[in-house]
């Protein structure tokens, strides 16, 4: 039975058995410090979280799904996203060997999908904020074949055309024309 709440108790797991969760969320676009994310719709989160063959290893698997609006990189207008995302996580607990906070700590290969744990209870709003993070691009586009801003006056290109003239020749490459012509000068 999937049960409504909002945290995956390991302590839950290892007297029942497996356990399964879901809850919804409200996110506020500020709490990602993301400048792409210019609106979120609730976040829903299931998972099922069950005991991993290694001692004190937990595994979770789960969707996230949301909507929102995301800011095109290329013409800076809002633009509807969804995203439905499955994920699968190793929690494995942190070890007690005491570390100054600064310290770095290698990590094989095999630990990269591995998240370390010191308390037995992981929030699932946590999950859905990491889940969010991930699912945003790089560079969100509108469309592919967004024309962005003029670089000269700011206008959309998408929805309107205007008269400036944008120079074709970046003047960084300006001393390189001149050996070229020169070069050119030369074979004639």
């Amino acid at each position: 039975m999937v049960k409504t709440r909002e945290t995956i108790v390991f302590d839950e797991i290892d007297k029942d058995g497996p356990q399964s969760y879901a809850a919804t969320f409200t996110v506020a676009p500020e709490e990602l410090h993301s400048d792409e994310l210019a609106a979120l719709g609730p976040v829903s989160m299931t998972a099922e979280a069950r005991k991993g063959e290694l001692r004190g290893e937990y595994l979770v698997d789960g969707t996230s799904r949301f909507t929102g609006d995301l800011t095109c990189s290329r013409c800076l207008e809002p633009y509807p996203f969804a995203s439905s995302s499955t994920f699968h996580l190793r929690f494995q607990p942190r070890s007690d060997v005491p570390r100054a906070e600064d310290e770095e700590i290698e990590i094989s290969p095999e630990e990269l999908d591995v998240e370390f744990y010191v308390e037995r209870v992981i929030p699932l709003r946590d999950l859905a904020l990491e889940q969010i993070q991930l699912s945003i691009p790089m560079k969100p586009l509108c469309n592919e074949r967004c024309l962005g801003l003029c670089t000269v006056c700011g206008a959309n290109r998408n929805r309107e055309i205007c008269s400036c003239v944008e120079s074709a020749l970046d003047e960084r490459w300006g001393a390189l024309r001149e050996i070229q012509q020169k070069m050119k000068k030369g074979e004639s």
